[in-house]
């Protein structure tokens, strides 16, 4: 099996060895950027990077700054790094497209556990695992989903968290399960990072995102009409 690339960017160089070290023990393959600006120019020469580790503070160019740069051409998952613990952040990288939020200092074990996490989700589904939900239709192991025909772009986070509205059709989810089910962990982050992945995800549906219905005091179902 081919070796999946991670761009790990930070400007610390002992960071970047530490998870680097712990990644390739994991078979990954590993490049590196100690800036923003530097951490763009190798994403797109490389072509191939199968996940970003992305630290926020940094020279020359922020990791707000790179998310917001790889986002506008890619649905590449992102983890963010940071040493702030500042909810509002958490929900800023959340808004721009990050799929993990790690806050320093972290287990390097826990780290590449996620990274595994992720990459076995987007490329472990069966060839014909399609689920259909009315006019909606999601391509599991292509990680596409199409409206009425069309191809809808949605992020890796906002892709898993359609995937499982539609598997769990019908059925009344709280915030609190959504969370533990989607993000794969126990997460102790406030309830509006659900809300603000929904909020997305509704306007990326049309009016599709009529689908997902808001229990007020609980959660969410979906259901088509």
């Amino acid at each position: 099996m081919e070796r999946l690339k991670i761009l790990v960017v930070d400007d610390e160089s002992r960071m970047r060895k530490l998870v680097r070290d712990f990644l390739v023990k994991k078979e990954f393959d590993v490049v590196e950027a100690e800036d923003g600006a530097q951490a763009i120019d190798v994403f797109f020469e490389q072509k191939d990077i199968a996940l970003v580790i992305l630290d926020v503070m940094m020279p020359k160019m922020d990791g707000w700054q790179v998310c917001r740069e790889i986002r506008a051409y890619s649905t590449v998952p992102i983890i963010m790094l940071t040493a702030k613990s500042d909810e509002r952040d958490e929900l800023l990288g959340f808004d721009l497209g990050v799929d993990e939020y790690i806050s320093k200092p972290f287990s390097p074990k826990i780290l590449v556990a996620r990274v595994e996490a992720i990459l076995r989700r987007t490329s472990g589904f069966s060839a014909d695992d399609i689920l259909r939900a009315g006019s909606i239709e999601i391509n599991k192991a292509a990680h596409e989903v199409t409206i009425d025909g069309k191809s809808v772009e949605l992020s890796f986070k906002e892709f898993e968290l359609l995937t499982y509205f539609v598997e769990n059709q019908g059925i009344a989810l709280s915030r609190e399960k959504i969370l533990n089910s989607v993000w794969n962990y126990d997460y102790f982050g406030d309830a509006r990072t659900i809300d603000t992945h929904v909020k997305k995800l509704r306007s990326k549906l049309g009016d599709k995102g009529d689908y997902i219905r808001t229990i007020w005091g609980m959660g969410y179902k979906f259901e088509v009409e």
